[in-house]
């Protein structure tokens, strides 16, 4: 028995696979272990040691748990616990059942098979609700924290076989009241292919910056390739930050020109031009509504049951909700 499996099991959890692994931490599937035979599945987010030895890095670990512990909403991945056995951190955590949208979109890509457009505007419509959600939280004491994700990206988005979307990871998320992990760094924390200007620039981040890295990650639900693609800092500098925007006609030239115009906006390069994440949403499903295609975790779901048949596993089971896909989608086939 490894170390890791001798934490989890002083600390009442048994480890069962690994799920993920990270820069920071390796995530598994767990089975937290009570009396009278009781058990419960969860995820566990456990620090790497290299990193439990630094008191910075152990601060971000503890604020991320702490800052998303309250954040309870059907779009964000819910925290449970943090827990310290002999200096290393984990993070019990909701177990999420499905796939990232990263998987989701280079599936498509893999497959050459265009994004079903209700399914990518509900799945971005959810974060928006996840992002306005946080963005207006407010503490026990009703004051707002302001809270800024930072990382937003398809990586950090979950879909469920039953057809819900879950925002996570706010690992360097910021509130108002915190101080700024990235402050006195000379690295940037985040993935620059989805920050904004303000954020690559190092300067003050609002709520803005995570509309930006939104926009993004609609184009990216509709192009299947990414908006950004420069790797070295400064050449990205250069992309995001002093070139112009990215024209969506040529861009995006097959996109509906409503969705064309939300990127457009979602990326502007002022953050007062952008829209907030609540109006960026309601757009997406006013538009949705407008073309006759609402979205609803039932057409996620039969969405998710026809492109991955062989891993598909809900959690539930409604008679004829996966066996076909709604009349008139666009869906693989």
């Amino acid at each position: 028995m490894g170390p890791g499996q001798e934490l989890l099991v002083v600390s009442r959890f048994r480890l069962l696979r690994e799920i993920a692994r990270g820069g920071m931490a390796t995530v598994h599937e767990a089975e937290q272990i009570g009396s009278a035979g009781f058990t419960k599945r969860m995820a566990l987010k456990i620090i790497h040691e290299r990193f439990a030895r630094h008191p910075e890095w152990r601060q971000l670990f503890i604020d991320e748990a702490k800052l998303s512990a309250n954040l309870v909403h059907g779009n964000i991945v819910q925290i449970y616990q943090l827990g310290d056995h002999e200096g290393t951190l984990f993070i019990a955590m909701e177990l999420i059942k499905g796939i990232s949208l990263r998987t989701l979109i280079n599936t498509h890509r893999a497959r050459r098979l265009p994004m079903p457009p209700d399914v990518a505007a509900y799945c971005a419509s959810r974060v928006c609700r996840a992002l306005d959600f946080a963005h207006h939280f407010v503490d026990e004491g009703g004051h707002r924290l302001d809270i800024v994700h930072r990382d937003v990206s398809p990586g950090n988005v979950m879909l469920t076989w039953d057809g819900h979307v879950k925002l996570g990871d706010f690992g360097i998320a910021k509130a108002r009241t915190m101080v700024d992990p990235s402050a006195n760094r000379q690295v940037l924390l985040g993935k620059k292919h989805y920050m904004s200007p303000e954020q690559l620039m190092g300067s003050d981040l609002d709520a803005r910056s995570d509309v930006f890295s939104m926009g993004v990650v609609l184009f990216e639900l509709f192009a299947l390739r990414s908006l950004f693609t420069e790797d070295e800092t400064m050449a990205a500098f250069d992309e995001v930050v002093l070139g112009p925007s990215p024209d969506l006609s040529l861009r995006l030239p097959d996109a509906d020109p409503g969705i064309q115009a939300m990127i457009s906006d979602a990326i502007a390069k002022g953050p007062a031009e952008r829209p907030s994440a609540a109006l960026l949403g309601r757009r997406l499903d006013e538009w949705c509504a407008a073309r006759g295609t609402p979205g609803s975790p039932e057409r996620l779901q039969a969405h998710l049951a026809e492109l991955f048949p062989e891993t598909y596993r809900p959690s539930t089971r409604a008679t004829g909700a996966v066996s076909t896909l709604p009349e008139g989608s666009t869906g693989p086939r």
